[in-house]
């Protein structure tokens, strides 16, 4: 089976999460695609192949040389956005791509002029949607890739590698992919995600991130008889917005720069509920976002009452470079020589968001994060260039092989 075939093959399951379940995984229907791909590798001959029962698969490709090496790993979550359906997903490959407009379907068209980056593949051969749900490659075009080099070790044997091990896991684009994540039965020193976009991506600085539920109490009297008596939540609500930077948002922001991020609100006169997110690199200014929040509720409640503004403040993530520098920066150093090995030229930079290799590397495991070649995720105008997957592949084989030679 070709990595073309491969991935094909995987995109004909919906494996939608849900962040409104309850259960792990998120959804049963995660659980039929990852009981065949589980069949998959016996069938391919891996070994210690098992999955525990929310779903997390795990794998071995054997050492084939007799010297002790680093145990390393490749990790991909099979779960796809809620964003956008993943039911009936039918991908064609547009091939030798000519840099013109795409027609998805009647109406649907994936344009350069909206989508330039299109323009960085002409040439390649492009899978697409039909324009109506998403594709996929995030992340099973990882599985592919992490797959299809298993296999090309297990028929390579004159390539030397190290013990290896691979996983498989749910509920990633709902945040959860890694909270039940069994990183000593994984057995690694350090490991890999397979979950980045284009050619070249390489991360290990992600957001450090906290959720803020703020909760604004309010007293509801009739209107014509609401004098020193009512207390608008409406209007609490958008008072409390406005004492946010506004030039401190998703929308006016990138880079390193960090943000508050209203998600959503629900309000009435008598109960006004905000959530935010709170996202920054920098940990010293992620825990001064952080004391802000809670200095504007001081002043809502100085002004209002006590008790009138409440916030519950949960943190997400960290960032993983904590613990990537300056004691792993090998596990980098060992990706930069493999792309440099396979002709891509890196590309490190910081994610405006995260990974489950963040909740990994901070429960013992570094582990950044690599390209697998899809673009445009989260919705119908996704595409993966088959020549990137291809140079995902190789880079995951050179991994392997020069960590054979990582104590000589």
């Amino acid at each position: 089976m070709t990595l073309t075939e491969r991935f094909l093959n995987y995109t004909k399951f919906d494996t939608q999460s849900a962040e409104d379940s309850q259960t792990v995984p998120s959804t049963p229907k995660q659980l039929v695609f990852a009981k065949y791909l589980m069949e998959e590798l016996q069938r391919e001959g891996l070994e210690d192949v098992e999955m525990d029962d929310m779903g997390y698969i795990y794998a071995t490709l054997p050492a084939n040389i007799k010297t002790d090496v680093p145990t390393i790993g490749f990790i991909s979550h099979y779960d796809t956005s809620p964003d956008c359906s993943g039911a009936d997903i039918r991908p064609r490959i547009v091939e030798n791509y000519d840099g013109g407009d795409i027609v998805l379907s009647e109406g649907i068209v994936s344009s350069p002029k909206k989508f330039p980056e299109l323009l960085q593949h002409v040439g390649e051969d492009l899978i697409v949607t039909d324009g109506h749900t998403l594709l996929g490659a995030d992340d099973k075009a990882g599985i592919a890739e992490i797959v299809q080099a298993m296999c090309w070790l297990r028929d390579h044997k004159e390539v030397k590698h190290g013990k290896i091990r691979i996983a498989f896991n749910p509920d990633e684009e709902i945040g959860m992919g890694a909270h039940h994540f069994d990183v000593e039965r994984f057995g690694c020193q350090w490991a890999y995600t397979m979950d980045g976009g284009d050619v070249g991506e390489l991360e290990f600085e992600n957001f450090n991130a906290a959720s803020a539920k703020i909760t604004i109490k309010g007293v509801s009297v009739h209107p014509g008889y609401a004098k020193d008596k009512m207390v608008n939540a409406n209007r609490l609500a958008a008072e409390f917005a406005t004492m946010l930077p506004a030039d401190e948002t998703p929308e006016t922001t990138e880079g390193y720069e960090g943000f508050y991020h209203l998600i959503g609100m629900q309000t009435n006169t008598e109960l006004g509920k905000l959530s935010y997110i709170i996202r920054d690199h920098d940990r010293e200014k992620f825990e001064t976002r952080k004391r802000f929040i809670l200095a504007c509720v001081d002043k809502m409640n100085e002004k209002y009452g006590e008790g009138t503004v409440t916030a519950e403040l949960n943190d997400q993530y960290y960032n993983m470079k904590e613990k990537i520098e300056p004691d792993n920066m090998h596990v980098i150093d060992l990706v930069l020589k493999a792309m440099q090995e396979a002709d891509v030229s890196p590309k490190v930079k910081p994610i405006r968001g995260g990974t489950d290799g963040a909740q990994l590397s901070f429960k013992g495991l570094p582990c950044p994060n690599i390209f697998a070649g899809g673009i445009n995720f989260h919705g119908p105008y996704e595409f993966v260039p088959v020549q990137s997957m291809e140079k995902a592949m190789q880079v995951i084989i050179r991994i392997c092989e020069l960590t054979a030679n990582y104590n000589d």
